[in-house]
């Protein structure tokens, strides 16, 4: 049976990382800084966070001396996180400043969500080769 799980750990590192960035960006990029509270905090405080726990994590994109997050915790992370972005905007009561607040946190969440359901639990890093297969 082949596993959902097919994006390597790596790919998502640098997802992480850009997508990291790009929530703290987002309020900026969007132009709904303006409207300040919530919807821009939210975004930025993820942002920090996911850049944060990337660090930590045991993957080939944490930092070496650091990784004391295991990746199924940092997915699990991710879901959460990604869901709590996608129903803000109707919890929080921001949907109604306009598509450019709502919908690229709802797409983003989302898209978050199927990638941590889609990303393999082993990364390379925590992958050893025994010595009968590395001699052949």
């Amino acid at each position: 049976m082949n596993s959902i799980r097919f994006v390597p750990t790596m790919v998502h590192g640098v997802l992480d990382y850009v997508g990291g960035i790009g929530l703290m960006a987002s309020p900026f990029i969007f132009g709904f800084v303006s409207l300040g509270g919530i919807a821009v905090a939210l975004p930025i405080v993820l942002g920090v966070g996911l850049v944060t726990y990337s660090l930590l994590t045991d993957y080939e994109l944490g930092v070496p001396s650091w990784r004391v997050v295991p990746v199924w915790l940092h997915l699990s992370m991710d879901f959460s996180a990604a869901g709590l972005l996608a129903v803000a905007p109707f919890v929080f009561g921001y949907a109604d400043e306009g598509l450019k607040v709502w919908l690229p946190q709802v797409v983003s969440g989302l898209a978050v969500m199927v990638l941590a359901l889609v990303t393999k639990t082993d990364s390379q890093s925590a992958v050893t080769v025994s010595p009968a297969k590395a001699t052949g």
